[in-house]
């Protein structure tokens, strides 16, 4: 949620939903999200939890990549935490079908 704050102080409330929210191809990431938040609500905090991973999995899997980009500069670990965020942007991407680091809101 913290996250979601963050995101929604950088780029605005309006943009913040129309380009992760209310888009037709991110609306299986957004109902997983929501109802990830109402399970932990309801007293279900680990099926909770783990539906709300897969919503943010989904929605934001593209920045994966770029976030890789960057920790790929971190002496010692940074290409193998680059390696494994790529992996994952790629799954939660579909194969990585939009090419090279997504798009951006920005």
């Amino acid at each position: 949620i913290l996250f979601l704050i963050g995101l929604t102080l950088l780029l605005g409330p309006a943009r913040t939903l129309s380009f992760f929210f209310l888009r037709r191809p991110k609306l299986k990431g957004t109902l997983s999200f929501l109802t990830g938040i109402l399970l932990i609500l309801f007293r279900w905090p680990l099926v909770g939890f783990l539906v709300e991973l897969y919503g943010i999995l989904v929605l934001f899997g593209d920045f994966f990549r770029t976030v890789a980009g960057f920790v790929r500069n971190v002496p010692v670990v940074g290409p193998w935490i680059a390696a494994g965020l790529e992996k994952v942007g790629k799954v939660s991407a579909g194969g990585g079908g939009r090419g090279e680091g997504g798009e951006l809101p920005v």
